[in-house]
Formats: structure tokens, C-alpha cells, sequence
């Protein structure tokens, strides 16, 4: 009888819990989550949506570089209004900053994604999604600010929470902006020969 041979495990370069549960949700739960830990500084000149495809590739390779064998994804978020990176918001002042300047204008959200196969392949994909805010009144950014889910996310807000409330129009891959496309990246793990786990019992 021939013996199947063992699934590859498969490492996501990063710490989001939201990437490891739109992952899981695929049918792709990580094996090992293990963050790259690089300087996401933007270069000058650096446009975003090269930002955010430059990062997933460089998270994807320096973790790959540790785990032979196995299939290794990096991704990361970029939240633009413009030619303009928003940060991270680290503190309310930082989030504010973002909400006032998304209020009532229509920003994009960059992803990158990068998957290395144990042969040491990559293929990339870069999705753009374009979100539209309402006008935001000073009660509304003072009461999401109150309820602390814009602490470290691209752009100072989660739309998978309150601020699902703000958005008026979206265009694209809403998963994208959650953290991962994961149209684009099923398409990748399975172009790669990585097919899903089959699911457990109901």
C-alpha cells in the first residue's frame, strides 16, 4: 500500500491574530506562527502599495530562511489616503489623527502576500481595496476611541468591529481589509501544491 507522504507545515511570519483566523477559517491554520520581526519603516519615496508588497515579501523570506521544508506566508496591511502611509495607531492621539483625516474621504487598503513553498519559490500578490468613511461627527470618533479597538491597526480603526458603522461604500476584497485577501491567497497555497486540511468532524 503506498504510503502518503507527510503535509509540509505550513509558518505564518506574523503575529496578527486576525491573519491566523482568516487562515484558519480557509482551512489553512498555521502549523507554527512565528513573527519576522523586521524594521516596517517606509523607504523614501516609497509608495504604498509597493510598502506593503516589499514587507510581505521580506517577512515571508527572513522566516522561510528558518524553517526549511516547510511553507512559510508573510503578509502586511497598508491603510493610504493618497501617496500617504498610515500608521499604526499606537495611541489615541495617533488614532484620532487617522480617523479625522479618513472622515467623510475614501482611503485604499494595500495587502501583500507572499508564500515560499519548501523548494524556496515565491509568488506575490497585491490586492488593493478602496474604502469609503462617512462624515464622522466628534461624538462618533470620541466613542470608538472609548472602545480602544483601533489599538494597533493600519489606518486607526478594525473594520471586522465598530467601525464596520463608518463605512459607506467598499470596492474589493473585505477580508483584505481585515488583515489577508484570502481569495488571492488560497490561490497561492493552492498554485503551490499546498491543498487545505479536510474538515473536522461536524
Amino acid at each position: 500500500m503506498t504510503s502518503v507522504p507527510p503535509r509540509p507545515p505550513l509558518v505564518l511570519a506574523s503575529a496578527s491574530p486576525r491573519r491566523r483566523a482568516l487562515l484558519e477559517q480557509i482551512g489553512y491554520g498555521p502549523d507554527t506562527v512565528e513573527p519576522a520581526a523586521l524594521d516596517e519603516a517606509v523607504l523614501p519615496g516609497e509608495r504604498p502599495e509597493a510598502h506593503a508588497a516589499r514587507l510581505a515579501r521580506a517577512k515571508a523570506e527572513a522566516v522561510a530562511a528558518r524553517h526549511p521544508g516547510a511553507f512559510v506566508l508573510g503578509a502586511d496591511t497598508v491603510v493610504a489616503c493618497g501617496r500617504r502611509i498610515l500608521d499604526k495607531a499606537e495611541s489615541e492621539e495617533s488614532a484620532r489623527r487617522c480617523l479625522t483625516l479618513l472622515s467623510g474621504r475614501r482611503h485604499r487598503v494595500c495587502g501583500g502576500v507572499t508564500v515560499i513553498d519548501p523548494a524556496g519559490r515565491a509568488v506575490s500578490r497585491l490586492v488593493r481595496t478602496a474604502v469609503a468613511f462617512k462624515q464622522l461627527s466628534d461624538e462618533e470618533i470620541v466613542a470608538y476611541l472609548a472602545c480602544g479597538e483601533w489599538r494597533g491597526k493600519a489606518g486607526g480603526y478594525a473594520i471586522q468591529g465598530r467601525a464596520a458603522a463608518f463605512v459607506r461604500f467598499m470596492g474589493g476584497s473585505y477580508s483584505n481589509v481585515v488583515g489577508l485577501p484570502l481569495h488571492e491567497t488560497y490561490g497561492l497555497l493552492v498554485g503551490l501544491g499546498l491543498p487545505p486540511r479536510p474538515p473536522g468532524p461536524m
